[in-house]
Formats: structure tokens, sequence, C-alpha cells
């Protein structure tokens, strides 16, 4: 007897058994059908993966579209549902990033981490046609598995999902959940406040917070696919770091995010204004009003770019005499590269949600101290010295930026860097004299970036999670304290911010720092935490609760912090309460 195909199954090898056996092949039945795991039925259409069971212990589907692509008459638009496909499509290869200026941390020209990332800095990397999800799962047909949707960082100017410390197979594996990456737009694409491109026909699109409606989007087609890809869509997890944590935290402020997801995990980011803070510190969000005069200043700039006029002044009475259809028709029919280096040349690069009182309460803490938010468990997270990673902000401080040496010339030393050699480098070949040596007390490289760490992210930290305290008692939060790379790695970056996320994917390479922090020496004890950390993401994607048999110790909810650790051979786990 045939045995019967489950709708994902493959087709073609049973109906070639069946012409086989009308011309004669014999008399003997035809053999059951070879499942293909690695084909799947989703809303949209067929979509055939990777099967990878033999390598990672995961099936893979890569590039997936979520959306239409934002370009030309829906760039600065709300996503609009994908238009169905007929045949299968291949979904082998993640989709490309979305347009951004290149950055040390982002793609270079060939949409991962290569050594192109070096000679592209500063100029226009990625593709407006980006909005694509990745999903892992592993490589068994168990059904009703957690679903942790990751929302990368990045400044919200930068981003992509082909980074290599975020795929996603080892995850997926070790927590024996679904894992789903989405590129999202970033930069002036992503969060764009400008009067001219609102219809008062979506108040969610006049918002200009086509990122967060991005991610929305994205958890809608998990929400439409999860249970395809063995996942419950009743049990999402949303995930993000830095950039991609205050997104998080913008969608469980948002109305928008209500039903989409079920647990938090926000790690090195905030939703604070300056106004919710001690003064001194360094808010996570700013103002509508920031966002407005940044796209004044780039309609203008473009205008002046263009001979439409000589100054900024000429500029204002020219934009004064268009429509607002006109000058939404002028600005979709500029090339996105145009934009983006007219944005670096002026200075105009910060990005982020806006608080708009639709998408985003104009104060989401307060929104959240009156009850006002998406009411679900959270799992926080910082490393133990995140202004490593900030250097030029220093300068807040009176100093002189942190590093001596420009981002691709840092690129290519770490690029070459042998963490398993002897090696003549030290710390004062990368970091600014005035913070040499780095341990100096007050005014070494530990001290002011620690200084740097308590203005920006401690404050936010403390601040959402005390106000989220009054209402929920399950609220969770790490510290990342591993700081063994090889020297002089080890002072220069130690725990910095980021630096927790090859653990929680279980990638250490290659990838951006990966020669400078992954070392033989060190691989014992960073491969043991790693597998900590990643049971301790499953164990709350399952359940809303991190404590598990393996880890070691016992998480007390916020205040209380859970520090994860390792020496060169062990993980080291302390519960602090």
């Amino acid at each position: 007897m045939i045995k019967k195909t489950p709708t994902w199954v493959g087709w073609g090898a049973g109906a070639a058994c069946l012409l086989l056996a009308a011309c004669g092949g014999g008399s003997e039945a035809p053999p059951p059908e070879v499942p293909q795991p690695e084909v799947r039925q989703l809303v949209y259409g067929t979509v055939q993966g990777s099967n990878q069971a033999s390598t990672t212990g995961t099936y893979a589907w890569k590039g997936i579209p979520y959306a239409q692509p934002p370009v030309g008459a829906l760039r600065w638009k709300a996503p609009v549902a994908p238009v169905a496909w007929t045949g299968t499509r291949q979904t082998t290869r993640f989709g490309h990033a979305c347009l951004q200026n290149g950055r040390i941390y982002g793609p270079g020209t060939n949409n991962t981490y290569d050594a192109t990332i070096a000679s592209t800095l500063n100029t226009p990397v990625g593709n407006e046609d980006c909005l694509t999800l990745n999903v892992w799962r592993p490589a068994s047909d168990t059904t009703g598995l957690p679903v942790i949707v990751f929302v990368y960082g990045g400044s919200n100017i930068s981003g992509y999902t082909a980074d290599p410390v975020y795929d996603g197979a080892a995850l997926a594996r070790t927590a024996n959940a679904v894992v789903v990456t989405l590129n999202y737009r970033v930069g002036v694409l992503g969060f764009m406040n400008l009067p001219q491109l609102k219809t008062g026909l979506d108040s969610a699109e006049d918002s200009g917070n086509f990122a967060l409606l991005d991610i929305v989007q994205a958890l809608k087609f998990v929400q439409q696919n999860a249970s395809v890809f063995g996942g419950n869509a009743g049990n999402v997890t949303l995930m993000g770091q830095s950039a991609g944590a205050i997104n998080v935290w913008a969608l469980m402020a948002s109305p928008l995010g209500a039903g989409l997801f079920h647990k938090a995990v926000p790690l090195s980011g905030g939703i604070s204004l300056a106004s919710n803070l001690p003064p001194g510190s360094i808010p996570t969000l700013n103002p509508a009003s920031t966002y407005l005069a940044q796209g004044n200043n780039l309609l203008a700039r473009l205008v002046i770019a263009d001979g439409l006029a000589i100054d900024l002044l000429a500029a204002q009475a020219w934009i004064a005499s268009q429509t607002s259809t006109q000058i939404a028709d002028y600005l979709r029919g500029k090339a996105g590269g145009t934009i983006l280096t007219t944005v670096l040349a002026n200075g105009l690069t910060g990005s982020g949600p806006i608080p708009d009182g639709t998408v985003l309460p104009t104060d989401p803490i307060a929104a959240m101290a009156a009850g006002h938010y998406n009411r679900v468990p959270v799992l926080a997270g910082n490393t133990g010295e995140e202004g490593k990673l900030f250097a030029p902000f220093l300068t807040l401080f009176g100093g002189p930026p942190g590093f001596k040496i420009n981002d691709a010339d840092r690129f290519n030393l770490m690029a070459a860097f042998n963490p398993d050699a002897p090696t003549l480098l030290t710390e004062g070949d990368i970091i600014t004299a005035d913070y040499v040596p780095s341990n100096t007390p007050l005014t070494g490289w530990s001290a002011r970036t620690a200084q740097l760490a308590a203005a920006f992210m401690a404050p936010s930290r403390d601040n959402v999670l005390d106000t989220l305290k009054a209402h929920q008692a399950d609220l969770w939060y790490y510290k990342f304290d591993w700081a063994k790379e090889p020297a002089p790695w080890n002072t220069v970056y130690g725990a910095a911010h980021a630096f927790d996320l090859p653990f929680l994917f279980g990638n250490f390479g290659p990838s951006v720092f990966s020669n400078a922090t992954n070392s033989t020496a060190n691989q014992p004890g960073r491969l043991a935490l790693s597998a900590r950390m990643m049971a301790t993401l499953g164990s709350f994607a399952r359940t809303g609760n991190p404590n598990h048999a393996t880890l070691g110790a016992t998480w007390q909810p916020w205040p209380g912090q859970l520090h994860f650790d390792a020496s060169l051979t062990d993980a080291q786990i302390t519960a602090v309460p």
C-alpha cells in the first residue's frame, strides 16, 4: 500500500514510480514516497529550504518574503502582505540586507561578513527589496515548539540577518524551538517623520514607524505560518538586542503588538525619554520632534543638492511652494543611495522609534506605569562592560573618542589577528593614549567606559524594569560578564555590548569580532557557558521562567539578577538576590 504523503512532502518521486509501474515496470507495489521535510506549504505558497539534518541537526528556510518589496510607491508605506506565488519557491539563501550605510557591524557587498566590509564603510550597501525572514527548526517531526523571533541591533541604522552570528541552527537545536530572524527597514527608510508623507488615511502609516510596522508584519506572518514549521503560534517570544531591544520594548508599549507575541527578551536596550531619567543620563528614546527636525532637514538638503535652492532658507521656500503629493513623489523618486549619502554628509544619522501617540505612546514609560502595555513575561539582559563598544560617546564626558584607529583599520586588525599565537599588539595600539593603561583608576579605559554605561544603559534598564515591577512579577534580568578574550582584546572589549549574542546563538565565527575573542584556550569554558545560555533562553521561551535543571543557580525575579561568566574551562553562573 502506498504511504499517504503529508501536505509538505514533494510528490515528484511518487509520480515517477506510478509512471514506471504503468509502463510495465513490474507487478510489485511502488516504494513509499520519500518525505521532504524541507518542503512546506505556507499561506502564500510552497517553499523549499535546506535539509541540514546531517550537519546542523536542523531544517532551514532563508529569504522568505513576509511583505512586498517597499520600493517605488511603497517606500515610506506600511508593509503590504506578499503576493502569493505558484510553484515551489527556493528558500536556501538569505534575502538582501536592507539598504543602509556601511558600518563595521553591517554587511559588505556580498551580504555577509567578509573583507568587503572594510571597503564599504560609510557607503550605501544593501537593497530596499529586503523584507524577508529566515526559519530554523530541529530536524525532527516534533510539533508545538516555542517560536523565538529575533530582531537585530545596529542603532536602528544598520543590521542584517545574514550576519553569521544570527544563524539560528544551534539555538533551534539546543533550545528545541523554531527560530525566526527578520530583516526590517533601518535609518530614514525605516523611521521618517515628515508631514508631506502623511496622508491621513492610515494613522499607523502616518506614524513614520515603518520599521516597527515591518516587525509587526513579520509577527503576523509568524502567526499565520508557525504551525507549518512545527511551531506554536500561541507561544512566540520576541527577542531583540540593542536597537532590536528598543524595538521590542516599543512593541510591548504599542497596541499593534497585542497578541502577536507572548514573551519578550530585550537585551541591552530601553525605551526611556530624557524626561523619564535622572539628569545626566543618555536616553534610549527621542521625542517625535527630534525626527521631525531630521526629516525636514533631510528634505531641504536634498533640494539644495539637486540645485533647486541655494541655501536652507531658499529650500524651505521651494518646499512650501509644493503640494504634499509633489514632495512625496519627489522623495520616492530619489535613489535610495542618494538619500543615505545625504543623511551621512549632513550628520542626520540618528534613528529609532518615533513616539507618535498611535503606534507608540508619546511617553511609553508613562503608558506602562498606567498599565497600558502588552503584559508578557520579560527576560532582559546587559553585558558587564557595555560602554566598551561605544568609544565615540566618550566625547560626551569631555574626552577624546576611545579608539585611536578608524573602523577600517580596526576591522582589518581583527580579521588578521590570530587568537592562538603570541602577539606584540597592545591596548595602546588600539585605545587612545588618554585612556591607557586601561586599568588606571578614574581616567582609564575601563573606568571611563563604565561611566558611559552607567549614564546610558543602566538608567533605562532600571526605569523600565522598575516601572513594570508594579504590574508583574515575571521579570528576569541577567548580566553577562565573560571577558576571557586573548590579550589585548580582553581589556579593549571585555564584556562589551553585544558580546553575549554569540553565546545565545551558539555561533563563534567567522564574524566581525570572532578572531579577537575566540581562542583555543577559552573554548571549553566558552562552549559550556553558551550551552547554558541557550538552554536558559529555551526554558524561558517554553515556560516564561528561565530557571532550568542545568543552570546551577536559583534565579530570582527582578531586582534579582543572574550573572553569566566562565573560566577558561567551565561555566560560572551566579545568582544575585
